[in-house]
């Protein structure tokens, strides 16, 4: 067990993490995929969606909104049709109703009076001001893709919100669902990483690529971060 008590600021990925976009995902991809007559599961879109937005984002930064519709252009070559400009875009679009995940609120609320807050994300300035308002905390920083022109698992975008912070790393522990966009790289640069393991007790990985890595700490939610980070408090 990590000491808690040390950090002073938790940096968060915000997709995946926060924001539940596997759920939006889902439910923008699968009834455009089934208009064109393919009923695929879940997993099997998630598994798709993570090795085509990660070849995208490898190359010329280009933006989020962009991204997504080259990933939805993309399932449509893969399974041979043609979808319409408005269609292309359904994802990039999508995102204004991803929702938080049920603990996600009430745990940042509860994190706020103990920490300072920043976000780390792979969004757009734009798309990120939606979720904004669905999280409903005020966040001290945001670092997004659109601001540094990368994306993770860059290490660009660390090092920039690193420069930003102005805090020796020991004090700064960074929270992410993704082992290959956040854990790997965070720890590269010798950053506290704490693992949230959004799909413990399902099938597969989702929307991330397979990679091995040992976060500092795991939790299941963030509910359970707030409750430790309560009781480390009081114990502290």
């Amino acid at each position: 067990m990590i000491n808690l008590n040390r950090y002073k600021v938790l940096t968060f990925d915000c997709y995946g993490t926060l924001i539940d976009w596997e759920s939006g995902i889902l439910a923008a991809l699968k009834p455009l995929l089934s208009t064109y007559g393919h009923n695929l599961n879940d997993e099997h879109i998630l598994q798709l969606y993570a090795e085509f937005e990660a070849e995208i984002q490898k190359g010329e930064y280009i933006t989020y909104k962009e991204v997504l519709r080259r990933v939805a252009q993309k399932f449509s070559e893969y399974f041979g049709f043609t979808l319409a400009s408005q269609e292309l875009y359904s994802l990039a679009d999508s995102i204004k109703y991803w929702s938080p995940f049920p603990d996600t609120v009430e745990a940042l609320k509860s994190l706020k009076q103990n920490f300072k807050l920043a976000i780390i994300s792979n969004v757009d300035d734009n798309l990120f001001a939606f979720s904004a308002q669905h999280l409903k905390v005020e966040f001290d920083w945001i670092i997004t893709a659109e601001q540094v022109k990368s994306y993770k698992p860059s290490l660009n975008n660390f090092r920039v919100a690193i420069e930003r912070i102005d805090l020796p790393l020991d004090q700064i522990l960074h929270v992410a669902c993704s082992i290959y966009h956040d854990i790997v790289p965070a720890q590269s640069l010798g950053i506290s990483t704490l693992w949230v393991n959004r799909r413990a007790g399902k099938e597969g990985i989702g929307a991330n690529l397979p990679v091995v890595a040992q976060p500092d700490l795991e939790v299941p939610d963030l509910h359970t971060l707030a409750v430790l980070t309560t009781r480390a408090g009081d114990e502290g």
